[in-house]
């Protein structure tokens, strides 16, 4: 059975509470967008897709069951300021504030159609927040292949397999299913060309340590665990063929915002001439900006730091090995400045 975030019917939202895993496996109902922002601020949910697609379901189960109006420009009007509230929950990630446009566009485009009703208005949203969701897994699975069948022809183009590292969760637990980076590392496996993976513990909440190794035992994928600061000891003495991650925002120059701790892995790669790649959907990028300086850097809460655990109960799959520990003192999220296009890594 795969690993779900997100259960959604219509009209029914559900999360799978990621602050408990690996411990506990706990779905917890959505009902609201404030319920949807409390959920995504707490990192209960996470991920930059995940984020969008749960923001967006959660007002589709509000307007089910029949909030906003009434009258027409008051439902538009409800959904753009809805929309814009949940943008506010976790800024650094793109996805929900380009999702917000679109799907504040759809409705007033809805509306402004001869004959307009507030059901069509409402039946225009859910609709395309449902699609949203299904359109997501699709683009993984994209994702994964793709991204599989040219790291083989630059990393192993001869044969035989390859190591990869990778850098937070970027899974199935951060999207609707299968993920991006670590939807790469699946269809490597998947294809028989993957000898190992390695995942960092990465902060905020060791979210490798608990949500990317937690998936990865799941699939039954061969890999270790390693603290951040192993990282570029592995690149050197275990052999890695590339290092694959994931991203919160993309600008226009290339410049990346991913977790802390993207960005000393991008220098390590190149210091050692490793391939270093960011998987993401277009969903991701932001062309309005021109580089990472412009991005807005989320900072969390510094008890996530001071307080033991961050005030989570937390544990590593024992079948994981080896069960390292360690943290790192920094702010959530970094920027990554790529060198131009003709000099970067393939």
């Amino acid at each position: 059975m795969q690993l779900e975030a997100i259960r959604y019917s219509r009209g029914s939202l559900q999360i799978l509470d990621q602050l408990l895993l690996p411990l506990q496996s706990r779905y917890e109902a959505v009902g609201s967008v404030q319920q949807a922002w409390e959920a995504i601020r707490a990192m209960k949910v996470r991920g930059a897709p995940a984020i969008a697609l749960v923001g967006c379901l959660s007002l589709a189960v509000e307007l089910r069951a029949g909030a906003g109006g009434p009258g027409l420009a008051a439902l538009v009007a409800f959904v753009r300021d809805r929309l814009s509230f949940l943008v506010t929950a976790r800024p650094t990630a793109v996805n929900m504030a380009r999702a917000a446009r679109d799907l504040a566009d759809a409705a007033a485009r809805e509306a402004e159609k001869e004959g307009a009703t507030e059901e069509a208005v409402r039946e225009r949203v859910i609709c395309y927040a449902e699609d949203m969701l299904d359109r997501d897994l699709r683009d993984n699975r994209s994702i994964g292949d793709l991204g599989a069948g040219h790291l083989l022809e630059q990393a192993a183009p001869s044969g035989g397999k390859v190591v990869v590292l990778t850098h937070c969760n970027t899974g199935a637990l951060a999207t609707s299913g299968y993920g991006t980076a670590l939807g790469v590392i699946r269809s490597l496996h998947r294809l028989g060309r993957l000898e190992h993976a390695f995942c960092t513990e990465t902060r905020p909440y060791n979210q490798g340590a608990r949500l990317t190794a937690f998936e990865l035992v799941y699939e039954q994928i061969p890999a270790t665990l390693i603290a951040d600061s192993m990282a570029a000891a592995a690149m050197v003495h275990k052999g890695v063929s590339a290092v694959v991650v994931g991203a919160d925002r993309v600008v226009a120059n290339g410049d990346t915002a991913n977790k802390v701790g993207t960005y000393q892995l991008a220098i390590a790669a190149k210091h050692h001439g490793i391939p270093f790649y960011v998987a993401a959907p277009s969903s991701s990028c932001d062309l309005r900006l021109q580089t990472g300086q412009d991005i807005i850097i989320e900072e969390r809460p510094g008890q996530e730091l001071t307080d033991i655990n961050g005030g989570l109960e937390s544990g590593i799959p024992p079948s994981m090995s080896p069960p390292t520990s360690s943290s790192q003192v920094a702010s959530l999220q970094s920027w990554v400045s790529l060198p131009p296009r003709s000099s970067r890594q393939p």
